[in-house]
């Protein structure tokens, strides 16, 4: 292995706080992290996706993304088909050598476990992970007729150290695995990739960045001079330069992270959508676009510009996503000069970011509750997470890929997403919801989570508990086999280091209660000490039966482990 490489993959292992004495095991998960990197752009956990080990049909890593999102769960992807109305997949297999050559035989053995992993009643043994991540695939195809555009994209990754060249007896074997895929008729799309230290080496520095696009924005005005505003300009934007803002230029997917501060989600085939996509469709309603629709709005952190070339960078669309995504799903039969009413302002005030997003938003039916990730509480905790010894720091993302720049543990990144799961499963007792029901959490935010009139420092424990069972977690001292009861462990860590006696979240006292649990978190003999009675408070309502995430579902399981940890 090269230095270079060697150098990024101790680093990432830093980042990741995974132990050093397993080479092998840790150029796997840099390689699942690398290779997803590239065609996603949320935080994620590498445990999520590793399914090297024995039985694992010579696959180190799976992921799953659907509708952008990255799945572990058919639970998640039905709440994404509940949520748009549709499924749009793609499955990614990573497979990692260390040594330095390309080895035909592994070469055709990866693509034989694909091929195996998707076939109704295979032959071949499999691990508990790969049998998990079959049953999100099953509940994939057995939902086809919900497929939006076309069928499941499946891409291979064989990674080595060394230098791929494109030799023709290995390129054989890889475009055979691919034949053989699409012989299948499972799939719009198979590719077979080989990657080298360079390749591997370039998407890891790309991981490092935060986004950035080049665009031609000819007609134009510049807006007059505004408080907490660098510059910024509003016009019509033609669809094909619009398209290099919100797809990625690699892969040609949409931007899914670009679209975070935008407060909510696309909502599929919802009326409104329809009937923009309708209207698309005809001459008439692609003409007056420009005219009919409110448009577009970005706001970029850094903007540079030359006449009409402009370079945004650490950008985010605030307004527009439901427009952008329609837009892009009609692609392939709108013109490129389809003009898109756009608005560009450059700002590094969050205070006018949060403005405009709530301004821009007011346009459309969004409640006070999907404002509510931008309220002053989200800007107290990502502070509060922040005045921490380095130690005990915690990095709060507000912001998608808000710390992809900076030389932070992975691991201590807390996004809004874990923080609400965290803190429902540990000071909420909703361990159940946490884990397999997230969408039953979201009502919940403004009132029993995210609540402005709560103390801050609950928050913080949550996330920070999380955190170390984690890092325990990647270091082997809490066995992974656990992990479908993490946010179960969490309630019970809870109940255990504090007590069954909780205060009121309002109150005074609730500083004192979450300050006795953190004592526990902060000793690592105390805290490890603290995950093993979980485990074993998780064993006892298990009373005997095999630990699953369908095990983990049932409320009366949830009622088991919260008795048994008080």
């Amino acid at each position: 292995m090269d230095r270079i490489t060697k150098a990024h993959i101790d680093e990432f292992r830093q980042e990741q706080s995974l132990p050093d004495n397993d080479i092998a095991l840790t150029f796997e998960h840099f390689v699942n992290y690398c290779v997803l990197s590239d065609h996603y752009d949320d935080e994620f956990s590498v445990l999520d996706l590793h399914t090297g080990g024995g039985q694992d049909l010579t696959i180190d890593g799976i992921a799953v993304v659907v509708n952008g999102t990255l799945v572990t769960s058919t639970d998640e992807a039905a709440a994404l088909l509940a949520l748009n109305g549709f499924l749009d997949v793609q499955f990614m297999f990573m497979q990692a050598k260390t040594s330095s050559g390309f080895n035909g035989e592994e070469i055709a053995a990866f693509g034989d476990g694909v091929l195996e992993f998707f076939e109704t009643e295979p032959e071949a043994p499999m691990s508990d992970d790969i049998i998990e991540a079959r049953e999100i695939m099953g509940w994939i195809y057995d939902h086809s007729s919900r497929f939006r555009h076309g069928r499941p994209s499946c891409e291979l990754f064989y990674v080595s150290t060394g230098k791929w060249v494109g030799d023709a007896h290995l390129s054989t074997k890889m475009r055979r695995a691919e034949r053989r895929l699409n012989e299948t008729n499972l799939f719009g799309k198979v590719e077979y990739r080989a990657l080298g230290a360079a390749e591997i080496q370039a998407s890891w520095i790309r991981s490092k960045n935060a986004s950035s696009v080049e665009f031609t924005f000819a007609n134009k005005a510049t807006l007059p001079e505004i408080g907490g505003v660098s510059e910024s300009y509003v016009g019509v934007l033609p669809l094909g330069e619009f398209l290099k803002i919100i797809s990625d230029p690699d892969t040609g997917s949409i931007r899914k992270h670009i679209f975070e501060d935008n407060v909510r989600d696309f909502q599929g085939d919802n009326p409104v959508n329809n009937e923009m996509a309708a209207s698309l469709a005809t001459t008439a309603g692609a003409d007056r676009f420009a005219v009919l629709n409110n448009g577009v709005t970005l706001v970029a952190r850094s903007l540079k510009n030359t006449a009409n070339k402009f370079t945004a960078s650490d950008y985010q669309i605030v307004n527009g996503c439901q427009t952008s995504h329609v837009l892009y799903n009609g692609r392939n039969s709108l013109p490129d000069s389809l003009g898109v009413p756009f608005k560009v302002i450059a700002t590094n005030d969050d205070e006018v970011i949060n403005a405009i997003t709530t301004a821009t938003n007011r346009q459309t039916q969004v409640t006070d509750e999907d404002l509510f990730a931008l309220s002053e509480f989200q800007k107290r905790l990502e502070a509060f997470m922040q005045a921490f010894e380095e130690k005990y720091r915690l990095h709060y993302e507000r912001r998608s890929r808000q710390y992809s720049t900076q030389n932070v543990e992975k691991v201590r990144i807390i996004n809004k997403t874990i923080a609400l799961r965290a803190f429902a499963a540990m000071f909420a007792d909703e361990p159940r919801r946490a884990a397999n029901y997230y969408s039953e959490l979201k009502p919940l935010v403004g009132t029993r989570i995210f609540n402005s009139d709560h103390k801050i420092e609950p928050y913080y424990t949550a996330a920070f508990a999380y955190y170390k069972l984690e890092f325990f977690f990647r270091n082997g001292q809490i066995p992974v086999s656990y992990k479908p009861a993490r946010y179960h462990l969490l309630a019970a860590a809870r109940l255990i280091a504090g007590g069954s006696s909780m205060p009121a979240l309002t109150a005074n006292q609730m500083e004192k209660y979450a300050k006795k649990i953190n004592e526990v978190l902060w000793d690592d003999k105390k805290s490890i000490d603290l995950f093993r009675k979980a485990c074993d408070a998780v064993d006892i309502a298990l009373d005997g039966t095999e630990l699953t995430r369908d095990a983990v579902k049932v409320q009366s399981f949830t009622d088991s482990l919260l008795q048994a940890a008080r």
